[in-house]
């Protein structure tokens, strides 16, 4: 079986062709990122607008690169959602006229899901059950995942996501977007407990996160003090990496031990941050748990994960029909 899956959840339009749930014939992204980062963060309206341009020459090269003809193709699925509505439109009415036009199967995705996908695609992935981490610019959700398809939210933040946080301390300090590989980059070789910075709810029981105090307690840092050099702004990006990689580690290790887990997958653009995989692995080895990161191109937004989660819900019968709509949020 060969899935098209598609995506264009937030400012990455992409297409990819995956057969049989795991062998990822080619992987298409592009990119909004030269276009939003003028602006400090994403445009809803100019984001529909560049999918509109960029999703019919993505999946003819998508579907050139993978080697195949449009008759091979077995089914479509596209993100449904979260995300922003106008951008998730342009992809699921892509997908709805394609599949309409070829009489194929349309699986509409969870986009949280299918970051949990990501994991399944790697060469060696975790088997079931583990923890997974969900940890990107608009979510920041630990799952226990029991089988392909059960995922149980055990947590999620309550108001910033991780990565929110990374995009919105970099445009504090003028570094630009988007703010995770920014403030990695910069924090390499500072001290992280130079500056003591909260580490929200790791005094509380639940595996919820809640990221904007912190936010606000660099933003006071900048505001009492005189950041006048690189190193400063060094200094401060090490200390909130720190805070934020301490929290994420902390809440999915209890979450690990809860469950009597042995495994943990993160995924999610900023599972991309090495320094968080690294201390998360350093951590975690001491418990004997086994971490699993998704190689860098399939950490952020893609299309392959997409396809992967489609396959399973349209072997199952779980597709749309055409009046089905995108949704912004989680039901």
């Amino acid at each position: 079986m060969i899935i098209l899956g598609i995506e264009s959840s937030c400012d990455e339009t992409a297409a990819a062709l995956v057969q049989n749930g795991t062998n990822v014939l080619s992987s298409i992204i592009a990119s909004q990122i030269d276009t939003h980062c003028k602006f400090g963060g994403v445009v809803p309206e100019l984001a529909s607008r560049m999918h509109a341009e960029a999703i019919v020459p993505v999946v003819a090269d998508a579907v050139e690169k993978a080697g195949i003809k449009l008759a091979d193709i077995d089914g479509v699925a596209a993100t449904r959602g979260p995300g922003l509505i106008g951008a998730l439109l342009v992809g699921f009415s892509f997908a709805k006229a394609f599949a309409w036009a070829r009489r194929l199967p349309l699986a509409g995705v969870n986009h949280l899901e299918a970051h949990i996908y990501s994991l399944l695609l790697m060469q060696t992935p975790p088997t079931f059950p583990f923890i997974a981490l969900v940890v990107s610019g608009g979510h920041t959700n630990i799952y226990h995942v029991t089988s392909p398809h059960t995922f149980e939210l055990m947590g999620q933040t309550r108001d910033d996501a991780a990565g929110e946080a990374f995009d919105k301390v970099s445009k504090m300090m003028g570094l630009g977007y988007p703010g995770g590989p920014i403030i990695e980059t910069l924090a390499k070789g500072m001290d992280p407990d130079a500056i003591k910075f909260p580490r929200s709810l790791l005094d509380k029981k639940g595996f919820d996160f809640s990221f904007s105090g912190l936010k606000s307690s660099v933003a006071r840092y900048l505001h009492d003090h005189k950041i006048v050099n690189h190193e400063d702004k060094a200094q401060v990006a090490a200390s909130f990496q720190a805070a934020v990689i301490d929290v994420l580690s902390t809440k999915l290790l209890n979450a690990a031990r809860f469950k009597g887990c042995k495994r943990i997958g993160i995924s999610g653009g900023v599972s991309a941050n090495q320094t968080f995989a690294t201390k998360l692995s350093q951590r975690a080895a001491k418990q004997g748990i086994q971490i699993f990161a998704p190689p860098v191109s399939l950490c952020g937004d893609n299309a392959a994960m997409i396809a992967a989660r489609g396959t399973t819900m349209i072997e199952q019968g779980h597709t749309c029909n055409l009046d089905h709509d995108v949704f912004s949020r989680t039901h």
